[in-house]
């Protein structure tokens, strides 16, 4: 019986081309990409190359790029790097509920130290109230931080209109963390200012991520000290995992459109056999395809998910980065502590099969018998 893994949206398995890239750069590019002899020209020619093809599939310019080790570390780059370089201006932030842990965590860490933090409200659809927004937005508002799809219950927001909407303020910058839209959705990153990323979403290898950076636009660095592929990011470049990661990007985006219909389709089945069962389903028609969040009603998340995993089936409850006992995600779109208590993710690429979906539903209505004549709580 063949593992089934539905947990796409906390890390995808790296494509074995990608592993292929990544070996082969160890192999034949050893220079440090800093250095001035034929090795290390080498290297930073191959980085260049790459850091040109990354910028080509994203449509933006190549010196927007700036690496990191992670979305987590290109999340905290750009709202400290903001807040370094621009608190003259004023320490008011404003951001939503949706945010990943990333977002938030350095956010409650600025409000320690006497920054303002405002969250803004959502519709009944879980997008933003741009009416409320602009409400929010003072002389001394110096960033907003709102990620493009909420990486619990998948709901994408407009950011054109978001856009719009700041842009009344020119002073003001406006950040997305991307995470869950790179792979999955095609992004217009003029809209943008700053936009955080992560390789490990779309099949690639963890340990590189990258911020895209306006052009023009200077902030601070969180990290300082040594030669690196640009000042807003010290340390020597990572060369195999550059190189790997336009290898995943690319793949990623190779006929794009078959696999987004795929997965749409996966989606509507999913959701039309999941209304058997009794269950909350807690995303709607505003979400990525690609998540399905869900409530079990009487069973805790974790005792849902480990009953799977003796199965060798993968879900997540809450992000794999989260803290807490409930969905702060959920709570902010259903307004229901019990939904957001019992609030289980299943998220889907164009490499999950219809057989494991039907595989999943078996055990899983199964199971939601079982544990409720256990008694789930």
């Amino acid at each position: 019986m063949e593992m089934i893994y539905l947990d796409y949206s906390a890390t995808t398995p790296v494509d074995e081309g990608v592993i292929d890239t990544y070996s082969r750069v160890c192999r034949e590019y050893i220079g440090n990409p800093n250095s001035l002899h034929k090795l290390g020209l080498d290297a930073k020619k191959l980085i260049d190359a790459s850091t040109k093809q990354i910028a080509s599939i994203l449509g933006i310019k190549e010196n927007e790029i700036i690496y990191t080790s992670g979305a987590s570390e290109a999340n905290n780059a750009a709202i400290k790097g903001v807040v370094s370089k621009y608190s003259n201006r004023g320490m008011h932030i404003i951001t939503t509920e949706f945010e990943h842990s990333s977002i938030i965590g350095p956010l409650n860490y600025l409000q320690s130290q006497g920054y303002e933090i405002d969250f803004v409200k959502v519709d009944s659809n879980g997008e933003v109230d741009l009416e409320d927004l602009s409400n929010l937005i003072r002389d001394d508002t110096i960033l907003v931080s709102i990620a493009s799809v909420n990486s619990e219950i998948g709901i994408r927001q407009d950011l054109k209109k978001i856009s719009e909407v700041v842009r009344k303020n020119p002073k003001i910058i406006f950040h997305s963390d991307v995470t869950q839209s790179i792979g999955k959705e095609i992004i217009d990153f003029s809209y943008l200012d700053l936009a955080s990323m992560s390789c490990q979403k779309f099949f690639g290898m963890k340990g590189i991520g990258a911020l895209y950076k306006r052009d023009k636009l200077i902030i601070e660095p969180l990290i300082h000290g040594g030669k690196s592929t640009t000042i807003f990011r010290s340390g020597t470049p990572a060369t195999p995992l550059i190189a790997s990661f336009a290898k995943a990007l690319r793949l990623a985006y190779d006929d794009f459109d078959s696999k987004y219909k795929y997965v749409c389709e996966l989606n509507k089945y999913l959701i039309e056999k999941l209304s058997n069962l009794d269950v909350f389903v807690n995303s709607n028609s505003f979400c990525v395809p690609q998540i399905v969040n869900i409530s079990v009603k009487n069973i805790k998340p974790e005792t849902m998910q480990h009953a799977l995993e003796c199965e060798d089936i993968y879900i997540s409850t809450q992000t794999a980065c989260s803290t807490g006992d409930y969905s702060r995600s959920v709570y902010a779109l259903t307004s229901s502590k019990d939904r957001a208590s019992h609030s289980i993710r299943i998220s889907l690429s164009y490499k999950t099969t219809y057989d494991e979906i039907d595989r999943f539903l078996k055990v899983f209505s199964r199971l939601i018998n079982d544990l409720n004549i256990r008694g789930g709580n």
